[in-house]
């Protein structure tokens, strides 16, 4: 049975401290038995980090509302996620404040908690000024407790901070329920047609496994990793500026976003790298 102590002393191995902003991606089976459950790994990464940290989990939906017998809305008080059970017992915590992104908001508790996700719907899904690239902008890192780097969302940050063709900059259009009850038009990206066969194809794993980057523990059965997003970007954004194994530089390649049923023109002036001043967006 891993208990709290357990985790705790577990994060402080890996010199997780007080005050730290912490992006978590999590399989509470990967622990084997936790006393506690989700509840019990929350809270003790809340108590790692103390308020003066900032705790940051992916409460994404990935479209599931807006498919086929879905609620047909997103809703920041009410929609599941499909991250898992410890992401989706989070969002659910007092204190934790979720982003208007309809199908990819992200949760966060702590000092920048608010900072973070405020203006999540006035941005682009993972670009500059999103909560996972502020986080990463205010020295952030990563840790993944019980799963590998194919959940690491920050590569989506590097893509879309970088300019990727294949993203569609708010280019999907869905409901969104506000707490106060009005239902209005939220945006989140196209997303691509093909997987990216450099980042979704796993070619940056080894460069920073293999770096001194990462420090690594086992908490009961379950293997950690963690690492600084500093150092995520410059070995993400040197693979997509360069290419690998024969697939071209990002600036090269021909995949672009899927075109569909909620695809509408973008409210993104690409240009100037900001928010057209005529989006609903602005008016909540």
């Amino acid at each position: 049975m891993v208990t709290k102590q357990h985790i705790l002393d577990g994060l402080r191995h890996l010199g997780i401290t007080p005050g730290l902003s912490l992006m978590v991606h999590s399989s509470l089976k990967s622990f084997g038995r936790v006393d506690g459950g989700a509840e019990t790994v929350i809270e003790a990464i809340q108590d790692a980090l103390t308020p003066e940290g900032t705790l940051m989990l992916p409460s994404f939906n990935h479209g599931r509302p807006f498919q086929k017998g879905g609620a047909g809305y997103y809703a920041p008080h009410e929609t599941p996620t499909t991250n898992g059970t410890i992401p989706d017992t989070f969002w659910r915590m007092p204190g934790v404040c979720r982003s208007l992104n309809p199908s990819h908001p992200f949760a966060a508790w702590g000092q920048h908690a608010r900072r973070y996700t405020a203006s999540h719907h006035r941005t682009l899904t993972m670009g500059p000024g999103s909560p996972l690239e502020l986080l990463f902008r205010d020295g952030g890192s990563c840790l993944l407790i019980g799963v590998d780097m194919r959940v690491n969302t920050f590569q989506h940050v590097v893509e879309q901070c970088t300019g990727a063709p294949c993203l569609g900059p708010r280019t999907d259009a869905h409901p969104v329920r506000l707490p106060d009850g009005r239902t209005v038009t939220g945006r989140t990206w196209g997303w691509r047609a093909e997987s990216c066969p450099l980042t979704d194809g796993k070619r940056y794993h080894p460069h920073l496994r293999g770096s001194d980057c990462c420090r690594e523990t086992t908490v009961g059965s379950s293997p950690w990793m963690l690492f600084a997003y500093a150092d995520c970007w410059d070995i993400i954004a040197r693979l997509l500026r360069d290419g690998a194994d024969g697939f071209p530089p990002c600036r090269r390649c021909r995949i672009r976003p899927i075109v569909g049923p909620h695809t509408v023109p973008s409210d993104w002036d690409v240009a100037n790298n900001r928010l057209k001043p005529d989006s609903e967006a602005w008016a909540y």
